[in-house]
């Protein structure tokens, strides 16, 4: 007898909206139902912004005005009601509920019947009485959270007082690529003979709050003093202007970033990608640089899928000092700033690309070091999480080769990374064990 269709219901944002968590929830919900042994596919609940709607494929079963608690009441009704629906799975980001702290989502949780597991995009410390009261009644009415470091885990049990069983560890995904130099992307992209560095993400300011924002304008004022030694440094800004700040305040950010290209001198060495990039021009430019560079000015920010992708490319990175760079870029595997530090950018960037053996050490180590992000594996450690809720048979899991990751002290004495990466890792790894 043929098994009955069975859904897992994801309520998120969705694409084509042009959002971070859309993309996410796309890819999870994509490779879990891959990797699933049993025929458990995604159905989604796309939220919609400010009476905006969108032209979703046929996989969006519900839709939510993000403002709208009739909304979250009747999808909750229609996902009790519908028997093939077996689990909820919520992407949590403040604000993309229509409300600061992500209050309209109780309007869902309370009334849903059927299992829910949440993964927190953002975990903020020191939360008012208001900010931990309702945190801690989504993590009530769920039967577990999801975060993607253990920064988050740690935020959690100190701040919000949330048992730590309630809580497991799962990366953000990557997309597995075969480690490439970056000479072969350079090539397709005509910039064979520049030194290539890249930020990417959705441009903001940081007018809306003090500690938000991309921080460009401190990546811009190092590099000056780093074109004096690398004259064909060329430095690629890669994304659009996040919609909501484009309807608040237009192209303001970039036209003041710009202007301070210009008033550097920098026009030869800066170049604006002004668009929303397809995942596969992404992995283009990634894979085309030399060395990327991750600014935000939020130092609590728990996750940023930007530095993983640059990473799972193979990528050193300069990063400031945010929660989800310390938990992962060590020393070998790329340098740390000082928020707000020109400075300290321009240091940073020189001790990376004045030692080609060093550059590409770390590079090498951060790709072997993500291999446990890969989709495939990410979405087996979700599927486990799943079988917890409701019986499913386990997916198989897949053999993490052996690897070689070399300490600092190697690298200072020259001991590059030599492995052959291109076909050692070509093939996902192991699963992450739940925490």
């Amino acid at each position: 007898m043929e098994r009955k269709r069975e859904y897992i219901a994801y309520l998120s944002t969705y694409l084509p909206r042009k959002c971070g968590i859309a993309t996410f929830t796309h890819d999870l919900s994509t490779n879990v139902e891959k990797v699933s042994p049993v025929a458990l596919q995604p159905k989604i609940i796309a939220l919609n912004d400010n009476g905006n709607t969108y032209d979703y494929p046929d996989k969006v079963l519900y839709q939510i005005q993000d403002k709208c608690p009739e909304d979250y009441i009747a999808v909750a009704q229609q996902i009790n009601e519908n028997d093939q629906v077996k689990l909820v799975s919520i992407q949590h980001e403040f604000k993309i509920f229509g409300s600061d702290y992500g209050e309209n989502l109780l309007f869902f949780l309370k009334r849903v019947t059927k299992p829910v597991i949440t993964t927190f995009h953002t975990v903020l410390p020191g939360p008012s009485e208001e900010r931990k009261k309702i945190i801690r009644s989504i993590v009530n009415n769920s039967e577990y959270i999801v975060v993607m470091t253990q920064s988050g885990v740690d935020i959690l049990k100190k701040d919000y007082e949330i048992d730590e069983a309630k809580i497991k560890i799962i990366p953000h995904g990557i997309h597995a690529l075969p480690y490439e130099e970056s000479r072969f992307a350079k090539e397709i992209l005509g910039y064979g003979d520049r030194l290539v560095l890249s930020s990417f993400g959705l441009l903001r300011s940081g007018r809306a709050r003090a500690s938000s924002g991309k921080g460009y304008e401190y990546v811009l004022g190092a590099l000056p003093d780093v074109v004096k030694q690398f004259p064909n440094l060329l430095y690629l800004i890669i994304g659009a202007t996040h919609p909501k700040y484009l309807k608040l305040e237009g192209e303001k950010y970039r036209e003041s970033l710009q202007a301070k290209v210009k008033e550097l001198g920098l026009e030869n060495n800066v170049k604006f990608i002004n668009k929303y990039v397809t995942n596969d021009e992404l992995f283009q430019y990634l894979q085309a640089s030399d060395l990327y560079i991750c600014s935000p000015l939020n130092e609590n920010q728990i996750t940023s899928g930007t530095l993983v992708y640059a990473m799972g490319c193979g990528r050193a990175v300069v990063s400031t000092p945010f929660l989800h760079a310390k938990d992962i870029v060590s020393p070998e595997r790329g340098v740390l700033t000082k928020f707000k530090s020109s400075a300290s950018f321009t240091n940073a960037i020189l001790k990376i690309i004045s030692n080609p053996c060093l550059k590409e050490s770390m590079g090498k180590n951060a790709y072997a070091y993500t291999r446990q992000m890969t989709w495939s594996n990410v979405a087996r450690s979700y599927l486990s999480l799943v079988n917890k809720c409701i019986e499913i048979p386990e997916p198989s899991l897949e053999i993490l080769p052996d690897m070689t990751i070399y300490s600092q002290q190697q690298v200072s004495n020259g001991q590059c990374f030599l492995t052959d990466t291109k076909e050692k890792f070509k093939k996902d790894e192991i699963i992450l064990k739940l925490k």
